[in-house]
């Protein structure tokens, strides 16, 4: 399937073009753009956006590695299934991270990154107000990554970027059913007064709820999308 997106930058670092074809695969892969079982060919992103094979192929690899897709010799590379048992091993390592990193930042967040934990939640409201599922969504992945950067734990929120896109497709996948994001806005005002309050029991008690949203919708969403679903 020829893809219909254009190449897009993430991140403030320099990216090479395997990095950037990566990213707009990911991006395109967890917004459901391509979906589960899309076989992708090589040549047709390259000629798409005007580039040789060889970063196609390294985003390729770079994508199976997320396990995001399959590469299969002699037959193509395809978009993965979503996988229940992947998403719900997924979410459980992400909270083990994500309490820690909270109960860090109780203990002593950095206070300049305070203002920008704070302009995330008011831009997640402005979204909210404006029906703005997508913004929502990429706001909300700002206010986690950077609680993560407010304590000096970037390694430890890569991890957690790699594991959670199968978590990712699910929220694209399931918004009409998941969680009001009056709710999420609701728990990420709590668990940001709780870490400016230095609450660490309160911060992490917000967040494991927080990160245990997506179990509720979970079940329904696999079996109304049992096409696109594995086990």
């Amino acid at each position: 399937m020829k893809p219909e997106f254009d190449l897009i930058h993430l991140g403030d670092a320099p990216r090479t073009m395997g990095q950037r074809v990566h990213d707009t695969l990911k991006q395109a892969i967890v917004q459901l753009q391509l979906r589960p079982g899309n076989l992708l060919s090589e040549k047709e992103i390259a000629d798409q956006f005007g580039i040789s094979r060889q970063p196609v192929r390294e985003a390729f690899i770079k994508l199976a590695d997320e396990g995001l897709v399959e590469i299969r010799p002699q037959r193509g590379t395809f978009v993965v299934m979503i996988s229940r048992r992947e998403v719900e091993n997924a979410r459980f390592i992400r909270e083990a991270i994500e309490v820690a990193i909270v109960r860090k930042a109780a203990e002593g967040i950095h206070l300049d990154s305070l203002d920008m934990i704070e302009d995330s939640l008011i831009a997640q409201r402005r979204a909210m107000d404006r029906g703005d599922t997508v913004a929502f969504l990429v706001q909300d992945e700002v206010f986690h990554r950077e609680l993560a950067r407010s304590v000096d734990c970037e390694h430890a929120w890569q991890v957690v970027e790699k594991l959670k896109a199968q978590m990712d497709r699910v929220r694209y996948l399931s918004m009409p059913m998941a969680t009001p994001i009056e709710t999420l806005i609701t728990q990420h005002n709590a668990i940001f007064d709780a870490v400016r309050a230095k609450q660490g029991d309160q911060a992490e008690a917000v967040m494991r709820q927080h990160l245990s949203e997506i179990l509720k919708s979970l079940p329904k969403i696999a079996e109304e999308h049992s096409d696109i679903f594995v086990d």
